[in-house]
């Protein structure tokens, strides 16, 4: 397994086709094998039905659910620990965080050799 993305999340439904499409998308044009891993912290809007029916249309994504919402670092942690990928690539759920930037991130870990490679968010518009 080339790329797992761990994805921590707590009541995105609404975005999680979208955001898999894209990743299904993005990966698939890299030609690399790849999971996705849905880690549903405690949602209480139907993200759980949503993950497994994700599951069915496509084995490579998959979930993990809490029993209850214990947070960001404990449901990445539980990814992490699923994770079958080489490089691992964490992403919110919400579609603030664009799946464009995967194939880059991958280059930067398996052709640059960096062992971590973090982005953040940058106003491009200071004055």
């Amino acid at each position: 397994m080339d790329i797992s993305v761990v994805i921590p999340l707590l009541n995105e439904r609404e975005s999680l086709p979208e955001l898999v499409a894209k990743l299904h998308e993005t990966i698939g044009g890299m030609g690399k094998s790849y999971e996705v891993l849905l880690i549903d912290d405690g949602s209480r809007d139907g993200s759980w039905e949503e993950i497994q029916r994700l599951h069915g249309v496509d084995s490579r994504v998959k979930g993990i659910k809490l029993g209850r919402n214990y947070g960001k670092s404990p449901a990445l942690n539980e990814g992490f620990l699923a994770a079958q990928g080489k490089v691992v690539i964490t992403m919110d759920a919400d579609l603030q965080d664009d799946p464009a930037e995967i194939p880059e991130l991958f280059r930067m870990i398996t052709e640059d050799g960096f062992d971590l490679v973090s982005g953040w968010k940058k106003n491009a518009t200071i004055r």
